[in-house]
């Protein structure tokens, strides 16, 4: 059984997350007690994944609420500064300080923001069943699938929004054969997905991120399936660095590329992909593995942390409302609002 990625200890009160730096070679946990302990636990990816870094950043407006109020709108921006691409971070933000800023003078006011933060916990997990449930249709009852970096209930609250549509595809009664991309440089997909998908029972392997296209070329790959950290809306997605290059393979070997992600990642204000931040992280992911130095030193490293791949190489976003096409996004922003 998987352990929980995100549990919040009310008593204490305690955010409790699964350390992911870690796996798969150990389950450790890292509790937080306060907003800054809770921002570093973003920064270093002891959390990692759009939505499960929302979650975690809610409950740390409310470990700051119960530490000192007054410091409510220095966590907002603490909290805001941790990681720039994934959208969902801001979402949830966004709905903490409404509640603060509606409720600031209320004497519930540290309730009310705990349990805005456990509503935000709780809707995760029900809006990536949804998704689950939309994705299963579009695979075969015998499916090869690719997916990239981890998008997982490790990722999430529970459940997870690509792996999510594997999930709910086998519980329909459908075998489903996984290639996971290894995700360099910190290999969420080899360590993170590979372990999550082996925890539950799936037919997992491994590859590294360059030998997708050859494979596409030799077995039949029915889908491509990955999450999202911010989706605009024109329908260009940021995901994980090495999503744009599959899609551009999916593309030529004719396999239908699809986002699995809830509604709060599109970011209907970013009119396209080049509107996205793109988060660069800190060279040593890439110079080093461990504690082994595989780059000469006199070499300059680029490490993106994303890249964006553009909606014409996506063929449908599966969200909690439906399977949409990239040019319908619009129309979704209509809907919801």
């Amino acid at each position: 059984m998987l352990p929980e990625t995100i549990e919040w200890i009310s008593e204490a009160p305690m955010l409790r997350l699964l350390d992911q730096r870690k796996i798969p070679a150990s389950v450790g946990f890292v509790d937080c007690l306060s907003y800054e302990e809770t921002a570093r636990a973003i920064e270093d990816m002891t959390v990692r994944g759009a939505p499960a870094i929302g979650v975690a950043a809610a409950y740390g407006v409310v470990l700051a609420a119960h530490s000192d109020l007054s410091i409510i709108d220095d966590a907002l921006s603490r909290l805001s500064a941790t990681r720039p691409t994934a959208v969902n971070l801001f979402w949830s933000i966004e709905k903490m300080r409404s509640v603060y800023n509606e409720h600031k003078n209320s004497p519930e006011l540290y309730l009310l923001l705990e349990s805005e933060a456990i509503k935000i916990d709780k809707e995760d997990r029900e809006i990536n069943r949804r998704i689950g449930s939309h994705g299963a249709v579009l695979l075969p009852d015998k499916a090869s699938v690719i997916t990239h970096c981890n998008a997982g209930a490790l990722a999430t609250s529970g459940y997870g929004t690509a792996l999510g549509v594997f999930r709910a595809a086998r519980d329909a009664g459908k075998e489903i054969k996984v290639y996971a991309d290894e995700t360099r440089p910190r290999f969420q997909g080899g360590r993170l997905t590979a372990f999550e998908l082996c925890e539950d029972g799936f037919d997992v392997t491994v590859i590294c991120d360059s030998m997708s296209a050859f494979l596409m070329s030799r077995e039949k790959i029915d889908a491509v399936i990955t999450g999202a950290d911010r989706i605009a809306l024109n329908g260009d997605t940021a995901n994980k660095i090495g999503t744009y290059g599959l899609a551009i393979s999916a593309k030529w070997h004719n396999v239908p590329f699809y986002i699995a992600a809830p509604v709060s990642t599109i970011d209907f204000n970013c009119p396209n992909g080049d509107s996205i931040p793109i988060e660069e992280r800190d060279h040593m992911e890439v110079k080093m593995i461990g504690n082994e130095i595989l780059v000469h030193e006199g070499a300059k490293i680029w490490n993106p942390a994303f890249d964006v791949t553009p909606a014409g190489l996506i063929k449908g976003i599966i969200t909690e409302a439906g399977i949409i096409e990239p040019s319908r996004i619009k129309e979704l922003q209509k809907s919801t609002a």
